[in-house]
This record gives structure tokens, sequence and C-alpha cells, in this order.
């Protein structure tokens, strides 16, 4: 099952909503901060987007904690994927699971083989 992370901006500045959807379009849960801050505090305020600052930091990490649920791995790869991808949400967006984890081997030098399916 392929799972979506979806945001849309509410507000300019605080913690702004992040889904995890189900590829029916069901919604799963609303992604915590919680987690990510425990392991590494980044915003208190909780998740933004579309620049390159702490809300997006704390956002990155989330996601890749929740992929991965490895987080010396999520720390580790958490610039590059707000450089890549968080920075550059607009005010909604959407990125699936297996987005990120094609992303994820090409950041360790694999190659992403697509299923004929």
């Amino acid at each position: 099952m392929t799972i979506f992370y979806c945001g849309q901006r509410i507000s300019a500045c605080g913690n702004q909503p992040v889904w995890k959807i189900d590829e029916n379009g069901h919604v799963i849960e609303r992604l915590s901060p919680k987690r990510s801050q425990d392991v590494s505090l980044h915003s208190p305020d909780g998740f933004q987007w579309g620049y390159a600052g702490a809300g997006p930091t704390q956002l990155a990490l989330a996601i890749l904690l929740d992929v991965t649920k490895d987080p010396e791995e999520a720390q580790g790869f958490c610039t590059w994927f707000k450089e890549d991808y968080v920075a550059n949400f607009k005010d909604t967006w959407t990125l699936s699971d297996q987005e990120i984890k094609d992303w994820l081997v090409r950041q360790k030098g694999g190659v992403v083989v697509s299923n004929p399916n």
C-alpha cells in the first residue's frame, strides 16, 4: 500500500498540518512533530515548508523518520531531503512514501528499478 504525505498551509506561521493518507485518499493520521522533536529539536513550533528554515527541517526529519523508522538514517539525510523537497514545497503538496524511498536509494548511490506492475 502506498502512503502519501500531504500538507496544506493554513496560516503564515505556526505548526502546519501534514496528513498521511492512503492510496484511496483516506486519512490514516495527522503527522505529529513530537516524535521527530524527541530525536532532534529544530522547531518547537512544529512543521513549515517552502523555505530552508527550522520548521522545514523538522518536517524533513519527521517524514524521513516515519518512512525509515531509523532515527540515525533520518537525521543523516534530513538536510538533503529538506533542500531537495521540503524547501521547495508550495502551499499545498503531496509526496508518496515510494518517492521518498526511491530518493533515499539514489542518495545512497543505488539505482531505482521501477516496478512493471
